[in-house]
């Protein structure tokens, strides 16, 4: 008796993590068409392609790296590059810690395939009630991945059998990360943390120009958040 309400309870627990991905899977998918066509383009085939994004799974990174790739960079380069590149996760990820703290054996994978849409789907920590926190988390990030892959290698092999027309690919990111925000906007009652970092981001664009602000941005976003902190748990629990 036990056992078959287990299984209902763990079929639950996938249908619900498959559901709160849905609106991440159209957006990875499309972007990893464009990430495994500009890749073929480049000269790496498919297999390129699904170890790309099975081993590294890290969208805009990845659309850097196949310039990389193509232009022989050095291994210095790579990683200087990829560490100001993803510099944002050490930032977003440290609301994180608490929720992964004991995850057990979960915890290696969601550290590893914590992308900012990820946790944009989890920062929240809600799960379905009565289910397992930390396979709920799991299971939504090994979905996301899934669609990541799926799209890359749909891309690659695109690619190959039709003629395409790079130009302009690089700025699905950009999309991705706008529908992200909007959607995050149209779903949040206080827009404080949205006009912070969307006004701290502009300020540091403008004084440390395109190549340079992210880090600036970043540390200012949190300095401020961290400041307001107080108020905005405060209004949380008023509502």
């Amino acid at each position: 008796m036990g056992q078959d309400q287990r299984r209902p309870a763990g079929r639950s627990v996938v249908r619900q993590a498959f559901v709160t991905s849905i609106p991440v899977m159209a957006g990875y998918i499309v972007l990893g068409i464009g990430f495994g066509i500009l890749l073929r383009d480049a000269g790496y085939g498919v297999l390129w392609a699904f170890a790309m994004s099975l081993l590294i799974y890290a969208g805009s990174m990845q659309y850097v790296g196949v310039s990389l790739l193509s232009g022989g960079a050095s291994i210095l380069t790579a990683a200087l590059t990829t560490v100001m590149v993803n510099a944002r996760h050490l930032f977003y990820s440290i609301s994180m810690i608490g929720r992964y703290r004991d995850a057990g054996k979960y915890k290696p994978y969601l550290i590893f395939a914590l992308t900012d849409e990820t946790y944009s789907l989890l920062c929240d920590g809600a799960a379905p009630e009565g289910a397992d926190p930390d396979l709920y988390r799991f299971l939504v990030s090994a979905f996301d991945q899934c669609y990541w892959v799926t799209g890359s290698v749909l891309g690659s092999v695109l690619g190959a059998a039709l003629p395409f027309s790079t130009a302009g690919i690089e700025f699905s990111m950009t999309a991705l990360f706008i529908a992200s925000f909007t959607q995050q906007w149209l779903d949040s009652h206080d827009h404080t943390p949205a006009v912070v970092g969307l006004a701290g981001s502009l300020a540091c664009l403008v004084l440390f120009g395109p190549e340079n602000f992210l880090i600036p941005a970043m540390l200012v976003i949190t300095l401020t958040l961290t400041v307001l902190r107080p108020r905005l748990r405060g209004k949380g629990a008023a509502e």
